[in-house]
């Protein structure tokens, strides 16, 4: 199952991250967030929506995590926000899974293609930014029926 979006600009990517955090932070097992895009397609601009809408947002600053892998951020639920992008080829650490499996936190990971597939979560939201002509179409894959239920919730009605 799959929904794709049209984010005319980057107070469309941040809104939409916040419907993503307000649907997530109420799932008793969230699906992980798993974006891909390239350079400056909007990862961390939606990524910063869906944290800053979360409480605990105020002590947190969103920052893609190209050099330090992860940044872990004091929300409720607490947001695991992880960047491949440096380990093309090499394998994450456990961090990665331990945060996957962890049902109190919810696991953002950009430049997820650098993960082989068969290391993805089992529930995930599989996010695929590619450009348009203005804008970016956003490709929304449900991986899993938390993550269908997440889809069916922001399918215009």
């Amino acid at each position: 199952m799959s929904l794709t979006l049209y984010l005319p600009d980057s107070d469309a990517t941040v809104a939409l991250g916040r419907a993503l955090a307000s649907l997530l932070s109420r799932m008793d097992a969230p699906p992980a967030l798993l974006l891909q895009g390239d350079l400056g397609s909007g990862k961390t601009t939606l990524v910063r929506g869906f944290v800053e809408s979360l409480p605990g947002a105020e002590a947190a600053e969103v920052s893609s995590p190209s050099f330090n892998i992860c940044n872990l951020y004091p929300t409720t639920p607490g947001v695991a926000h992880f960047d491949l992008y440096r380990l093309e080829g090499m394998p994450p650490d456990d961090a990665l899974f331990d945060s996957l499996e962890d049902p109190d936190t919810i696991t953002i990971v950009e430049w997820i293609q650098f993960l082989p597939r068969e290391m993805w979560p089992d529930q995930a939201l599989f996010l695929e930014w590619s450009p348009s002509d203005t804008g970016r179409s956003l490709v929304l894959h449900a991986m899993g029926g938390a993550a269908r239920d997440v889809v069916d919730a922001l399918r215009p009605k």
